[in-house]
């Protein structure tokens, strides 16, 4: 199965790079951002504007002042984009600007979340929860799809074990076993799981060779100074450099590239 957004399609064979910042920080920083994303030749711009953190102290997003300047940055690039949803009551205000819903991993099984961006027909990508199985992913995207909205993507971003080298434990065995079980596309993320930006490149191919429907990549104008995840952003020059590998990888395995 395969959607389309714009004139983009993921699945089916397509291989799509998704990149941009955690958080849209100000208009300067997430323009900047996008433009490099562009450059860059990925397909897909991401940016959230509400951010749910683990601390109540942390850096919380700007909002709706943040929608509008995902909405300004399509508007300069044309590419396709994505922000994360925290709420239902959020969903409507959110869609005019986007075009892709996310559902975080802490929102995997907020029965209510997923039945509600069901209703907006809008393509969602979920992302796997912390702890969830597979069958607990699956079961999260059917109350998506429960609701008649087919257009789901799901996103593998690391699983929480025991190992605290890295931020997460990528599950690469994810992909191959969505790919037997569902018809949904399968992305990953490789910076949540890393958290750490040297890591993001190799377990990006990884993800490549197991077969992954694409990436969806933290890249920020300056990384030490990002109010979110700054320490498993690339910079531009590195989200660059790995675009053009991941290419020529995404080509090697005989994928279309978006």
């Amino acid at each position: 199965m395969s959607i389309t957004v714009d004139d983009i399609i993921i699945g089916g064979g397509s291989f799509v790079i998704i990149g941009g910042p955690c958080a849209v920080e100000n208009r300067e920083q997430f323009l900047s951002a996008a433009r490099y994303v562009k450059e860059s030749g990925a397909n897909i711009l991401r940016g959230s504007a509400y951010k749910p953190r683990t601390s109540p102290y942390s850096f919380q997003g700007i909002e709706e002042e943040g929608l509008k300047y995902i909405y300004e940055a399509k508007m300069e690039t044309g590419l396709p984009t994505i922000c994360e949803v925290l709420d239902a009551n959020l969903i409507e205000k959110t869609a005019k600007y986007v075009d892709i819903l996310q559902i975080g991993a802490r929102n995997m099984q907020n029965f209510p979340l997923l039945r509600a961006v069901g209703k907006s027909g809008k393509p969602v990508i979920l992302k796997r929860g912390i702890a969830a199985t597979i069958d607990e992913w699956l079961n999260a995207a059917e109350y998506i799809r429960s609701e008649g909205n087919y257009n789901v993507i799901l996103c593998e971003r690391g699983i929480r074990t025991y190992e605290t080298s890295t931020r997460n434990t990528l599950d690469i065995s994810a992909v191959p076993v969505i790919k037997s079980r569902s018809d949904m596309p399968i992305i990953v993320d490789p910076s949540h799981a890393a958290g750490v930006r040297e890591y993001v490149a190799p377990l990006s191919k990884a993800a490549v060779a197991a077969g992954a429907d694409g990436l969806m990549i933290e890249v920020h104008p300056n990384p030490e100074k990002a109010l979110s995840d700054g320490h498993q952003s690339l910079n531009p020059h590195e989200f660059k450099t790995l675009c053009s590998d991941i290419k020529k990888l995404a080509n090697f395995m005989g994928f279309g590239l978006a």
